[in-house]
């Protein structure tokens, strides 16, 4: 049984330090694993999709398509998780990988499931200080990881400093609507306030960080309602199974906390109070 101390979850979520986030992700990431059967951690795109990991690997297809990643030579993924999109995008575009993540634990899991997989690369760094060339990626992604990164700044002067002239960013992240202010955007959020361990960007504010720091933005794609309300549905649809697996691991406390958190997110995307976008720079 995976214990989760809820004052530190409360701390982890409203400090959201880098530390904070890599305690909260190693606490909380089984749960995605138990309910999904799989090792992405993304909410997926739905379009279409019957289960959790169809639409995970509908949402990686999307982003590689919208990067371009038929065309790159080497990329970069920022906050890699445990490497199954990398492992996704290497099978179907078959360009060099080298995936970025601040959690140590993750990229261990990484590297014991997938080994020296020709031509991915694993690196423990942060986002706001990448360890590579100047110029020396065509392609950077971030894959449901972006709402976590701060200063925002930083991790997009790094990106335009590592791509090459030609090189496309590609963003995928849980947005605000609105640039509310963070009470306002607390009493909108209600639950997902708690729940939703991120920065709660407003999307004016990511567009204009990416052209602040000399990128033009080539595409956005609203895909919030693709993503929050098949999700939810279809863990409302499937809760008695889904339950009985999470319970192996956590509290019912912990499941009834992600089951309401649910129905608040897909709230919140009917109401338009948050969206999902999919965001290509060069």
């Amino acid at each position: 049984m995976i214990s989760v101390n809820p004052l530190q979850a409360v701390l982890w979520t409203f400090r959201r330090s880098e530390r904070d986030v890599v305690n909260l992700y190693n606490s909380l990431s089984p749960v995605m694993q138990l309910a999904t059967g799989g090792n992405m951690l993304n909410f997926g795109y739905w379009n279409g999709a019957r289960n959790p990991v169809a639409a995970q690997c509908n949402l990686c297809s999307l982003v590689g398509n919208i990067a371009e990643l038929s065309s790159s030579k080497r990329m970069i993924d920022i906050g890699s998780g445990l490497g199954a999109p990398a492992m996704y995008w290497k099978e179907t575009h078959d360009c060099g990988i080298v995936c970025v993540n601040i959690n140590h634990r993750q990229l261990l899991f990484a590297t014991k499931s997938f080994g020296s997989h020709d031509g991915i690369s694993f690196v423990n760094a942060t986002c706001t200080a990448l360890p590579f060339s100047d110029q020396s990626a065509d392609r950077v992604v971030a894959l449901e990881s972006a709402q976590h990164f701060k200063p925002l700044e930083r991790f997009i002067a790094e990106s335009r400093r590592v791509l090459k002239a030609d090189g496309i960013l590609a963003m995928a992240l849980p947005v605000m609507k609105q640039n509310d202010g963070h009470l306002k955007a607390a009493v909108k959020l209600g639950i997902l306030s708690f729940t939703w361990s991120s920065e709660h960007y407003g999307l004016e504010y990511v567009k204009s960080v990416i052209e602040r720091g000399g990128f033009t933005i080539k595409d956005v794609r609203h895909v919030g309602h693709q993503v929050y309300e098949p999700l939810a549905e279809y863990y409302a649809e499937n809760r008695q199974a889904l339950r009985k697996n999470i319970l192996k691991e956590y509290s019912s406390f912990i499941e009834g906390v992600l089951y309401k958190s649910l129905l608040k997110m897909k709230d919140a995307s009917e109401k338009g109070i948050i969206d999902y976008v999919i965001i290509k720079a060069s």
